[in-house]
């Protein structure tokens, strides 16, 4: 069987199963994006702030979670969040089953650990900004949301894209790890067809080629938001 036939979209190729295991690894990508973004800031602002038993408690939560492999987080919270979901479940409603959905548990995974390790970026990324910048805002007369928002966020974002932008890198390749709950990501379809085909070499290397592709263009996305948010600065100097 040649290549292009094992890539078709008929009854004999795969194209269609690798196609589909795609649009679930973008989709599962970006889903968890603003997920870990806004719990990343969350932590970091609880890190940064002046509440000791709140910051404790973010340092010793992203902790946690940057010291774990992903994939046991995977299935702590695929599991766990089950088995204690359905404990609740069978008190109140004895012999009903609960389920959680796959795509939701790894979008949760995956996000706690983006979160982890994205806080510690945010967190530098306020710290680098000058005290000025939220003392000129106060003088203002603006709130601390509008003073945030209007005038630290954007700072912060220019700051903090580069190591965002690794972040990313990093998901979009851990996506791969959901397949161990059953999701039928790229990882997984690329599996079943090595195991019906028996062409590893073959299936493996297209799916590098894949995710390749997925960085390079995921590569030129960043580097233009860099461009256009150091814009401002470089016609400065």
């Amino acid at each position: 069987m040649g290549a292009f036939q094992l890539l078709s979209f008929g009854p004999e190729g795969w194209g269609s199963q690798l196609a589909s295991g795609v649009w679930l690894t973008i989709r599962l990508a970006v889903a968890t994006l603003p997920f870990g973004l806004a719990s990343g800031l969350l932590l970091a602002i609880m890190i940064n702030g002046r509440n000791r038993m709140l910051s404790r408690a973010a340092l010793v939560f992203t902790t946690i979670f940057r010291a774990l492999p992903e994939l046991l987080t995977i299935f702590i919270i695929y599991y766990g969040l089950q088995f204690l979901i359905q404990a609740v479940v069978d008190a109140a409603w004895p012999g009903t089953s609960i389920e959680i959905n796959g795509f939701l548990a790894g979008l949760f995974a995956l996000g706690v650990v983006f979160a982890s390790f994205a806080s510690e970026i945010f967190v530098a990324g306020l710290r680098a900004l000058p005290k000025g910048q939220a003392e000129a805002a106060h003088a203002l007369g603006l709130s601390r949301g509008t003073a945030f928002v209007s005038v630290i966020a954007p700072q912060l974002f220019r700051l903090t894209l580069p190591g965002v932008g690794n972040l990313w890198f990093v998901l979009l390749k851990d996506t791969a790890l959901v397949s161990v709950i059953s999701l039928s990501d790229l990882m997984r379809q690329t599996t079943i067809a090595v195991s019906n085909t028996k062409q590893p070499i073959f299936f493996y290397g297209v799916t590098c080629l894949i995710y390749l592709c997925l960085s390079l263009v995921s590569g030129a996305v960043v580097a233009l938001l860099e461009v256009r948010t150091n814009r401002a600065y470089r016609g400065a100097r």
